[in-house]
């Protein structure tokens, strides 16, 4: 492809509302442009690496026994109602209607419609375990849409689908796809972590997610360092950090702390540090107010909390109205001693001992309060967020942090969506059974925007290979004013596209220093610099746009040794 040939606008200034580096890149490059909030048109050099990202995955996922189909974007409202899905996803999906006044949804996913197309396709057992899957536009219709095609309202999914007889078959194929998946990002070319996770509205017995490491991920994740264990913060265990309970060696004693509501103000009044408090906090519960306890120093993780049969969903804090009305006291000074609600503490805040607490009275706490002793818990429950430093919970090394970007979601749907839509098959024994659902997603756009995240420095993107936009780029000096650069660009031009190797020859009337900031910009990963001075020794320049290291190569190795390249 030469330049004048090809649809090629960079800018040079960084647009405003672009909050991350691959919104800012994105946008200089040319890859995307803004038609309206959270939608981007993508442009020729932007579908380049969309396609490569898009082959990659269709090549992993018939290698795993994927079939390709494509299913309307548009879904009838019907198909929502059966599942009872409306409400899950709330206000992000966006509704439709036709000239009837029919009603429906842009799909912001396809569990209904996949599990309609095979309740009137399979029949049998035998046509058991199948796996569907296809490479589609959604439309979620986010509050914020931001950080460009990371969080846009419409985006492409690979989004799969597979039915099965038992659970030991999705258990299968829920592997198969998780090493699918892996092998999509390997050879995509970023580091990344497969973790634990919440199934959040998509629901399922169980779920993985696929995060790209960068530092401007929005997710925390949290991994061993000499173990494999990884989850979402929101799911990973938070392990009892003390042992055993020690015996009381304080006497009770309530104590005056005017003013002091926040744990931090508390400890530094008292002079103790924030782990030997607890923080007592008033959720609505299915029944009677919740109070969920956790040490001062730690942080209430509310996915935990949601998911316990005794606090109501959505998770919703008492208002000051209602705390008061059952404690007599401001939120901050409420205790666990003769506390009229179901107490729920944390695994480690069970095994304290003279810990501090409210004491139900405004401006006053209690020192030295023990268990048994003093007050009861109901039940202990992993209420808190894991922190960096906590011991692994497979026992394997420490956990540390980092940050995340979701690309990939695999789920174990069990029979959620099969049920509630009759999606039956006879079995061995000639009887109807509902089918075992797993789910696969996949963000296409998202993984574009996650590999510049995690490949880029101050000049501009840096390509992996695999999903380079181009492989080679041809950037000659004086290329209309000298007649041999043209020639010896031209001529390696032409034996490259001739192999195969996807090569821009910049053929603009513009600056060689315009041109070589451009490249820079583009992340082209192998450049390949030609000047009359070069030629004069019979060389030419290469660079790798990985370290930008300028190294002169003979012009007739200089072919041989970019296709060893690229090939290898």
């Amino acid at each position: 492809m030469r330049t004048t040939a090809f649809h090629l606008v960079t800018r040079k200034e960084t647009p405003q509302d672009a909050e991350i580096i691959s919104h800012q890149l994105m946008i200089r490059t040319g890859m995307i442009r803004k038609l309206g909030a959270g939608l981007y048109t993508w442009a020729p050099l932007g579908m380049r690496v969309l396609q490569k990202v898009e082959q990659i995955i269709r090549e992993e996922m018939n290698a795993a026994g994927g079939l390709e189909m494509l299913m309307p974007a548009v879904q009838p409202k019907e198909l929502w109602q059966e599942t009872g899905r409306i409400d899950d996803f709330g206000g992000q999906l966006l509704a439709i209607h036709d000239r009837a006044m029919r009603d429906y949804f842009f799909g912001p996913t396809h569990e209904e419609v996949i599990t309609d197309f095979v309740r009137n396709e399979i029949n049998s057992y035998k046509q058991l375990p199948i796996n569907f899957y296809q490479i589609q536009t959604k439309f979620r219709d986010e509050i914020r849409p931001r950080f460009g095609v990371m969080r846009s309202r419409e985006f492409i999914m690979k989004d799969a689908y597979s039915f099965h007889l038992s659970q030991e078959s999705l258990e299968h194929t829920y592997q198969s796809m998780k090493q699918a998946y892996t092998q999509i990002i390997d050879r995509i070319g970023l580091d990344f972590r497969c973790v634990l996770a919440d199934s959040g509205a998509i629901g399922g017995s169980g779920s993985q997610e696929f995060h790209v490491i960068a530092d401007s991920g929005e997710d925390a994740i949290m991994y061993s360092d000499s173990g494999e264990y990884a989850a979402n913060l929101e799911k990973c265990e938070a392990v009892n950090l003390i042992a055993t309970r020690k015996d009381a060696a304080q006497a009770l004693n309530k104590v005056s702390t005017p003013g002091q509501k926040t744990i931090d103000e508390l400890s530094e009044f008292l002079g103790v540090t924030s782990d030997q408090t607890i923080k007592t906090l008033l959720v609505e519960g299915t029944e009677k107010p919740v109070a969920l306890v956790i040490r001062g120093d730690h942080n209430l993780n509310e996915i935990k909390a949601v998911n316990l049969t005794a606090v109501a969903s959505p998770l919703r804090m008492l208002n000051d109205e209602e705390i008061k009305s059952l404690t007599g006291c401001d939120a901050g000074s409420i205790g666990v001693k003769g506390l009229n609600a179901t107490i729920i503490v944390d695994r480690t805040v069970a095994n304290m001992s003279d810990f501090i607490c409210g004491a139900n009275e405004n401006d006053f706490h209690l020192t030295g309060v023990n268990w048994d002793r003093d007050a009861d818990f109901d039940s202990v429950e992993d209420l808190r967020d894991a922190m960096e430093g906590d011991p692994s919970p497979d026992g394997v090394g420490v956990l540390r942090e980092a940050r995340g970007i979701e690309v990939g979601h695999i789920f174990q749907l069990g029979n959620k969506y099969s049920t509630a839509m009759n999606a039956v098959v006879l079995n061995e024994q000639g009887k109807s059974q509902a089918m075992e659902m797993g789910c696969y997603g996949m963000g296409v756009t998202r993984m574009v925007a996650a590999a510049i995240e995690q490949n880029h420095d101050d000049k501009g993107i840096i390509w992996p290979a695999n999903i380079a936009p181009f492989q080679v780029a041809i950037l000659p000096m004086n290329y209309l004013k000298s007649e041999r650069v043209k020639r010896a660009a031209d001529e390696l031009y032409e034996s490259l596209n001739a192999q195969g190797v996807e090569v821009i020859l910049d053929d603009r009337k513009v600056r060689p220093g315009f041109m070589m900031s451009d490249f820079e910009l583009l992340g082209i990963p192998h450049q390949v610099i030609i000047g009359d001075r070069s030629l004069d020794e019979n060389q030419v320049e290469y660079r790798n746009r990985s370290d930008m290291e300028s190294i002169k190569i003979s012009r007739d190795t200089i072919e041989s040794m970019l296709v060893e390249k690229i090939r290898a």
